[in-house]
């Protein structure tokens, strides 16, 4: 079999690689309630209170309310369980990691005038945005009556490689699969090193050995499947705030902040499938997918708060779009076993794909506090995010058209509720809070609707204090086995429970 050659093709190939779909853009796309231990405690409803080092990166007014130079760091303890179900197989894990998760510190300058505006703060504070670190596993007995063999791992092959010609997908005479999977990566793009796979695997056989093939059948019958299935993801997202503010007489604080995000993200799938369905020639296949995400982008927020009595407040915030520039790059094994014996295909090639820029949607906070002088306070935010706003870039990209469209019309609005209060007793603060998060999807089940609460402890000695949080939310998830784009892929349901113990320290300076 021969691959076209054809100087352009190599030229022109670059508007097909790609390997974005919807997943990248709501992973990118979510915020996490990270911060603080007094933050977390209130379930993140700080946005009309302030004198917080992680409420600054929700509101930056909120640096204006210090009296003081204060500064703070954070770690957290991160525990994750996840319980899927497939076809009545039921999957365990529980993962605990320790972070980083903020740190920072607030200057506070007074006017030494009569002017009205009585102080400005300068800060600088690091946040993680998001936690990527997960691992799931699915295993269960799939039943395909469908003669399409589409809960199949071959209908992943056979979606890219029918209409592709025989030569464009195929290795030379001679010629090791590792180059050719290089060689036709880099001449067609990633649609056409899916199908070499399939096919050099034999889970693809083409109508006919022409070069000109366009039409391909299953080695792989209907029939039962033994799926095996596991993701490992490793990573975060995080930002990192350079903030101004300014009081206003003795009721109004108005502030800046203009973010620097960052991306850091790995993940490994690996499927293993196995069936004894009669007229199969391929019995068991094993495939991994290696995924790397680095990005970096820009973003600033907008945020006032006012004391309409000295113990009502209102805040508003609006924060921008972030504009991400990205790199990706991935790796795939494939085995497969048979009537061809085994046939391990591991190119070992790293896929370096073009960067690509991703717009997250704008988000705007309204806030509610209400202070009780010395013994405490509650607060309560409400937050809308349009997620189908979300847009790939460079728009007239034809693929990123596509996958635009395919944006808008599966992801929604979404709104977030977050409730919190505080009470003081001496040197000690109880608090507690509840949040709702709405689901970014049309469907409402594709990502579920998130619940979670916390419970937080505070003790001031002084010039320091130190706080320690518990908090919990749970999410369910439905996650197919292989890309989302081929709509008969098997799903797994997964519910994700998160609890978190955090524990700061915060000191004036």
């Amino acid at each position: 079999m021969k691959k076209l050659h054809v100087l352009c093709i190599g030229l022109l190939s670059m508007s097909a690689v790609y390997a974005q779909d919807l997943t990248d853009a709501l992973r990118y796309s979510q915020d996490e309630i990270q911060g603080t231990a007094r933050f977390r405690a209130l379930s993140g409803a700080f946005g009309a209170l302030g004198g917080d080092m992680s409420a600054v990166s929700l509101n930056p007014a909120s640096s204006a309310v210090f009296s003081r130079s204060h500064a703070s760091i954070t770690g957290a303890s991160l525990q994750t369980k996840n319980k899927t179900d497939y076809f009545g197989g039921t999957g365990r894990t529980d993962d605990t990691n320790f972070d980083i998760s903020q740190a920072g510190a607030a200057f506070v300058f007074a006017s030494n005038n009569n002017s009205p505006w009585r102080k400005f703060s300068l800060a600088v504070a690091y946040e993680r945005t998001g936690n990527h670190d997960n691992t799931w596993f699915a295993q269960g007995l799939n039943t395909v009556v469908d003669p399409d063999f589409s809960n199949s791992i071959a209908s992943y092959f056979y979606d890219f490689a029918q209409g592709l010609r025989l030569d464009e997908i195929s290795a030379f005479d001679g010629e090791s699969l590792a180059d050719a999977y290089l060689d036709i990566g880099n001449s067609f793009g990633f649609p056409h090193q899916q199908a070499f796979l399939g096919y050099e695997s034999f889970i693809l056989e083409p109508e006919n050995l022409d070069d000109a093939n366009t039409n391909y059948t299953s080695n792989i019958a209907a029939g039962d499947f033994q799926h095996d299935y596991t993701y490992a993801a490793t990573g975060y997202n995080g930002k990192v705030s350079f903030n101004v503010a300014t009081q206003y007489e003795d009721n109004l604080y108005l502030g800046l902040n203009l973010n620097s995000h960052f991306i850091d993200y790995q993940r490994s799938t690996l499927l293993f499938e196995d069936n004894n369905n009669v007229g199969s020639t391929v019995n068991f296949v094993e495939f991994e997918n290696n995924l790397t995400t680095r990005g970096n982008g820009f973003s600033f927020q907008l945020g006032g708060i006012m004391k309409v009595t000295d113990e009502f407040r209102v805040g508003l915030t609006y924060d921008s779009p972030t504009w991400y520039t990205i790199e990706e790059e991935t790796s795939q094994y494939l085995g497969t076993d048979g009537d061809n014996g085994f046939v391990g295909i591991n190119p070992q090639i790293i896929n370096v794909y073009p960067q690509y820029k991703l717009k997250t949607p704008s988000k705007v906070t309204g806030s509610l506090a209400y202070v009780f002088g010395n013994k405490g306070l509650i607060s309560f935010d409400y937050s809308r995010k349009d997620y189908s706003d979300t847009e790939f870039r460079p728009e007239n990209d034809d693929y990123y058209k596509v996958l635009n469209e395919n944006i808008s019309n599966t992801f929604t609005d979404a709104s977030t509720y977050r409730f919190g209060g505080e009470y003081k007793h001496k040197q000690f603060s109880f608090r507690g809070g509840y949040r709702f998060e709405e689901s970014p999807y049309k469907d409402g089940f594709t990502v579920g609707d998130l619940n979670g609460y916390s419970l937080g402890l505070g003790y001031n000695f002084g010039n320091t204090k130190l706080d320690v949080t518990y908090d919990y939310f749970e999410r369910s998830y439905i996650n197919t086995l292989y890309n989302l784009d081929f709509g008969n892929a098997p799903i797994a349901t997964r519910d994700r429970k998160n609890s978190n113990v955090t524990v700061s320290l915060s000191f004036n300076i």
